[in-house]
């Protein structure tokens, strides 16, 4: 059995994948920070029960995900926001929008942002480089499952990330 690893050191080797997976589930990048947050306390309270039966960039992981999705989950049943009027609102895009939509990570990113929850989720630890093996036990799903779900959401992303017509 491994010994437990420091958290300042998984923090420091996962930092980014966690941030990467928190971003993919919230839009606006100080609700995705504090997601990252709290995935990270999640982390922190559920260490002492790893037992090395993954490895610990699967544990981390699989609490990242869990938080991003019941964070997706509560902001669903949050009430939507009533739009600003015409003369309120600025016609040009927020800086930030601007930056994260520049290249084609960006439009990655936004297009993963759109895609269906059980598409998202396989998606999500495949750009972490996470096997179908290590995904489907991370979701607890047969690797056929998964997939079939990852063939179906890179068909999606080619619809999502095709420019539109003019």
């Amino acid at each position: 059995m491994s010994s437990r690893p420091r958290f300042e050191d998984l923090v420091s080797q996962h930092q980014t994948m966690v941030a990467r997976i928190c971003a993919s589930y919230e839009r606006d990048r100080d609700l995705a920070r504090d997601l990252a947050q709290d995935a990270w306390f999640a982390i922190w309270r559920a260490l002492p029960a790893w037992r090395a039966e993954a490895s610990i960039k699967t544990f981390v992981a699989r609490i990242a995900q869990f938080r991003a999705i019941s964070h997706a989950a509560q902001r669903a049943r949050l009430p939507q926001r009533e739009a600003l009027t015409p003369d309120l609102v600025d016609s040009n895009p927020p800086p930030e929008n601007v930056a994260m939509a520049s290249g084609e990570r960006g439009s990655l990113l936004a297009a993963v942002q759109r895609l269906p929850l059980i598409y998202r989720q396989p998606v999500v630890l495949m750009l972490e480089d996470f096997s179908p093996a290590e995904i489907a036990a991370l979701l607890g799903l047969s690797a056929n499952v998964v997939g079939v779900r990852l063939n179906r959401a890179r068909v999606l992303l080619r619809e999502l990330m095709q420019p539109e017509a003019p």
